[in-house]
């Protein structure tokens, strides 16, 4: 859809082809980039046996046939009334009382409406918004960015509703405000990964002092339920993405298979025990500076050492990458220390990565001797490694092609109060009775 919406830009009629299933995906995803009257072509006929672009030639041939009488009507059709000036929906007028109702009511009512996760939520009173807002300066109606592909206004309050909702706490305020502005940023492509078919999940990686203040679990089952920070920022930020970006499930959310991550992904570095500079340092940041950056991956794989020493560690990764992607290469302490040891760099892991991955498979198309050109070896400049997690194993996140996506990172400015904030809440952390 959006291929269509760029050539229709560029001064040239187009029409998307499409089937039943991404119908109103496909309008959904015209709308939300300003251009509604793009028009679409299915085969309501034969949509049970629509065509895969992974279908033989003959196949895709045979599929389209039937269609391009339509196709060429669509494209030749004289603009009507309607599509040369699109009537903008008016927005739905509500009061600040949405529902009264017990817990289980009121979980109910937004779960019909869609502005639930399928998880039970915790009700947005204008209590709990208030306290929410001690965790920024900014004042409520302050408009973080607009969030597509709705072009949603994320207000401080609005991400201050969204955070209630998903349990978040005040102090986890200003990472949400900062997730809020990555995602803004155009380099992040995230309005196009969450309309894709490839599930991609945005994972939050959270660096600096501001780790220890709300006690982001940077060591062992880091990305398992159990703790706040790590599973409120990042479900808080999947309400916002779906409440606020309008983002929602089989609607302008065509992941195929879907995925977890989606729930929530957020990591926090392992500064103290790592032998290398921090992530964020190596972004550009101070070390005392905290900070929030984000990619958005589709693929993980957890590895575990062929053998001893640097290689041993190594290999196994090389064998797990290939070179059209961003990867975050995530090494526990202990495994950072061994190849600190050896002296290995952040930068010498990236480049014996780069050095010893082999190149992608050169697949040759069904139709012609002409291979399809794949990008070469892991690039050093889209290879981050970080230091978390437990011992043992490695864990790669896989993101996206290199001319697509960068990494964003945005610092995070906590209030005045900050301090104060914290103290009320510091004792808020699991303590487990020993058996």
């Amino acid at each position: 859809m959006y291929n269509t919406i760029a050539v229709e830009e560029m001064g040239k009629p187009a029409v998307a082809v499409t089937n039943q299933t991404y119908l109103v995906e496909g309008g959904s995803a015209a709308s939300g980039k300003g251009m509604p009257g793009v028009r679409l072509v299915w085969d309501s006929i034969h949509s049970e046996e629509w065509v895969d672009e992974r279908d033989s030639p003959e196949r895709i041939e045979a599929g389209v046939a039937p269609l391009l009488d339509d196709i060429i009507a669509a494209l030749t059709r004289p603009l009507t009334a309607e599509e040369k000036s699109p009537k903008k929906k008016e927005a739905e007028k509500t009061s600040r009382l949405i529902f009264q109702g017990d817990l289980e009511e009121v979980n109910h009512f937004f779960y019909r409406r869609g502005w639930a996760d399928g998880l039970p939520v915790i009700p947005p009173t204008e209590e709990a918004v208030a306290e929410m807002l001690t965790g920024t300066d900014l004042p409520a109606d302050h408009i973080v960015a607009k969030l597509g592909p709705r072009k949603g206004k994320a207000t401080v309050e609005k991400i201050a509703i969204n955070a209630v909702m998903a349990g978040a706490l005040p102090t986890h305020l200003p990472v949400l405000i900062a997730g809020v502005q990555a995602l803004a940023e155009r380099a992040t492509r995230f309005d196009n990964y969450q309309d894709s078919q490839g599930s991609w999940v945005p994972f939050w990686i959270i660096n600096g002092p501001v780790r220890n203040d709300i006690h982001v679990n940077c060591g062992v089952g880091a990305l398992s339920p159990g703790d706040i920070a790590n599973a409120a920022i990042g479900r808080a930020m999947g309400l916002i993405i779906k409440n606020i970006g309008g983002i929602r499930k089989g609607i302008e959310d065509a992941g195929s298979f879907g995925n977890p991550g989606k729930y929530t992904m957020v990591l926090g570095e392992n500064e103290e025990e790592s032998p290398w500079e921090p992530f964020h340092v190596e972004r550009g940041f101070k070390k005392e500076d905290s900070t929030l950056t984000v990619m958005f991956p589709n693929v993980f794989n957890w590895t575990i050492p062929w053998g001893t020493g640097a290689e041993g560690i190594l290999n196994p990764i090389v064998n797990s990458v290939r070179g059209f992607g961003l990867f975050i290469i995530v090494v526990p302490p202990g495994t950072a220390k061994i190849l600190s040891q050896e002296g290995f760099t952040k930068n010498k892991v990236k480049e014996y990565i780069a050095e010893h991955a082999a190149s992608p498979p050169r697949f040759r198309q069904q139709s012609s001797e002409e291979p399809v050109r794949m990008p070469p070896k892991p690039n050093t400049d889209h290879t981050m490694v970080l230091v978390a997690g437990g011992p043992g194993g490695v864990y790669i996140a896989s993101g996206a092609w290199l001319q697509w996506q960068e990494y964003v990172t945005k610092k995070l400015e906590l209030p005045k109060a900050w301090d104060k904030v914290v103290a009320k809440y510091k004792n808020l952390a699991p303590v487990y009775a020993k058996y």
